[in-house]
């Protein structure tokens, strides 16, 4: 039940994003969720995309220093303590969330986050124990 996230470190300067969007874009992979996190010098971005394959080589082919990592894409409801209820539920089990972000869903009431966690097996297990939808790589595709 785990999608791909593509990690690429980014010189902190004008237009490197821009390179890497269209760079994508120029190759037909759509970009399905993203987060950057900077510092002065350099910057990760954290990406999941339609073709996470084509794109990994795409990227080091062209230069990009990028590294791929499992992630966990979870249904929330699209309300009010959506996320806190998801939340709770991790916390009281004890799984511990490295970093999280938004993603795009066109289809469905639902919001999609993607998870990293401490232990990933037991985020997952969690998850399913209380019947949290966790989305599929082909689903993450199809969107």
């Amino acid at each position: 039940m785990k999608i791909t996230q593509i990690s690429v470190f980014l010189e902190n300067r004008k237009g490197r994003l821009y390179d890497l969007c269209r760079l994508l874009g120029d190759n037909g992979i759509n970009i399905r969720a993203l987060n950057v996190a900077e510092t002065e010098s350099f910057g990760v971005l954290r990406i999941v995309v339609d073709k996470s394959e084509l794109a990994i080589k795409t990227l080091k082919d062209n230069g990009f220093v990028a590294n791929l990592t499992d992630v966990i894409a979870v249904e929330i409801a699209d309300e009010p303590g959506g996320l806190a209820n998801v939340l709770k539920v991790l916390s009281e089990e004890n799984v511990n969330v490295e970093y999280m972000y938004g993603f795009v869903e066109k289809s469905s009431d639902k919001a999609l986050m993607v998870f990293r966690f401490e232990d990933s097996q037991k985020g997952t297990e969690v998850l399913k124990k209380c019947d949290i939808k966790i989305a599929t790589a082909e689903e993450i595709e199809g969107l």
